[in-house]
């Protein structure tokens, strides 16, 4: 159930135990545990009660978790289904492929500081990095104002290696999806990438898709 909606959206108690092929009762019980450990939140909306992640760092935790269940191997092949594989939404950040491939990109742009050397995984944004995202017409001091992590190093349950979290990595998905760079399926996680996108993406970062 939790994995079901690391895609950031809502779902009732009835649509998750049918994910989950438990009764609705059941599904309720677990649901009421996850609220009370601060996992999930509940809207309550009419006659319906709306389930979604407590927030982000809940999402990262369910990624890393995915990494560690997939074991040790010589060499590492993704049995990620093959839609997700490219891109993908990690709540409210791009993975995948595509996101690690963008990580990798402004790391190299010199847009973000700090990183695996940090404490924390954190990242900041460079002088270049803030023009590159004010350029996107992001509000980047807005984003330094929400009450999350600004930035930081994500690990990508697919590729093994992190993809951009944080507020910034959030701007970056909804520029993408307002600008229809991606588009994202009704159904799942998975992005597609747009023809406009795959120039974009090549154009301002020089990441070919």
């Amino acid at each position: 159930m939790l994995y079901c909606l690391v895609d950031n959206r809502a779902r009732t108690s009835t649509e998750l135990a049918v994910v989950a092929e438990v009764s609705p009762s059941t599904a309720s019980v677990h649901l009421n545990r996850l609220k009370a450990e601060r996992l999930v939140r509940v809207v309550v909306q009419g006659k319906h009660r709306y389930y979604s992640l407590e927030g982000p760092d809940v999402a990262r935790v369910l990624e890393g978790l995915s990494v560690l269940a997939g074991g040790s191997r010589e060499k590492f092949v993704p049995n990620t289904p093959g839609r997700l594989l490219g891109a993908r939404t990690c709540y409210d950040h791009i993975a995948g492929t595509l996101g690690v491939a963008l990580h990798d990109r402004l790391r190299e742009l010199g847009c973000l500081s700090g990183g695996e050397a940090s404490e924390d995984n954190g990242y900041d944004l460079t002088p270049r990095g803030i023009r590159m995202f004010e350029n996107l017409g992001v509000d980047v001091d807005a984003m330094r104002a929400l009450r999350r992590r600004f930035a930081f190093g994500c690990l990508d349950w697919s590729e093994r290696r992190a993809h951009l979290g944080g507020a910034v990595g959030a701007a970056l998905l909804k520029v993408a999806l307002k600008r229809r760079w991606v588009t994202q399926d009704l159904d799942s996680r998975a992005l597609f990438v747009t023809a406009q996108g795959r120039r974009e993406m090549f154009g301002r970062f020089g990441v070919r898709v």
